[in-house]
């Protein structure tokens, strides 16, 4: 596949990615949709360690839409009736370059909602995963 061209600053914050997903294949309902910490998924939930959100700058849980929020909060994404997700989003904290970069790291969509709490981590099984190249 053709690569992106490299972002023109590698701090954490200037340079929005934008990702773009379509998934098919889930539950017609809310999945979370994280960047986890690690990116070997060779044995799924097990692969990505213990403490798997993507979490750098050590921020509160939350909705994409907060300024204090883990890096890989992306929110849910909702399957519809063909049971697919078009899902887009540019997010400031989830950098293409820098020590904060996101290059293969595991993206995964969760069998359940995210609840967007902010004192509480979601935690669920991965239900699909990929990994940003």
């Amino acid at each position: 596949p053709d690569r992106l061209p490299p972002p023109t600053s590698p701090s954490l914050g200037c340079d929005p990615t934008k990702v773009i997903a379509n998934i098919s294949g889930l539950k017609r309902e809310l999945h979370g949709f994280h960047v986890h910490t690690l990116g070997d998924t060779t044995n799924g939930c097990m692969s990505i360690g213990s403490e798997p959100h993507f979490n750098p700058i050590e921020k509160e849980h939350g909705a994409p839409e907060d300024e204090n929020r883990h890096a890989d909060d992306l929110g849910n994404v909702t399957a519809g009736e063909d049971e697919t997700v078009i899902f887009s989003i540019i997010d400031k904290q989830i950098p293409l370059s820098g020590s904060n970069f996101i290059i293969e790291r595991a993206v995964v969509v969760h069998a359940d909602l995210d609840n967007l709490e902010k004192d509480k981590l979601h935690s669920s099984d991965i239900h699909i995963n990929f990994i940003f190249h």
